[in-house]
């Protein structure tokens, strides 16, 4: 996978020696080709052909997460009334009053 982006650096570095080289080139000439038509490109195009392995990446660790949240909460739980559960929402919900604020007038 990496031989593509390894071979585009070559030419890109090939082309800003040849800049730099030039009786009618510059060093500045040189550093703006490679940074524009290597650095630049390159990093771009590795950012979105990584998308997809830092998507799987982040799914393992969410697994792994509420797999190991779901063994704590099994684990550690005791007797249970009926009717109720240790953690409904598996602790993902910020708790809420139980009571309404305001009640109505009859």
């Amino acid at each position: 996978m990496h031989i593509v982006p390894i071979a585009w650096m070559f030419v890109v570095v090939l082309m800003a020696a040849a800049e730099a080289t030039s009786p009618d080139g510059t060093w500045l000439g040189a550093l703006i080709t490679l940074l524009l038509y290597g650095v630049l490109p390159l990093s771009i195009v590795m950012y979105v052909l990584g998308t997809p392995a830092r998507r799987q990446a982040r799914l393992r660790s969410e697994r792994a997460e509420s797999a190991a949240a779901a063994q704590a909460s099994a684990g550690s739980s005791g007797p249970v009334e009926a009717g109720a559960s240790a953690a409904p929402d598996d602790g993902r919900m910020a708790a809420g009053d139980a009571v309404a604020p305001e009640r109505k007038e009859a």
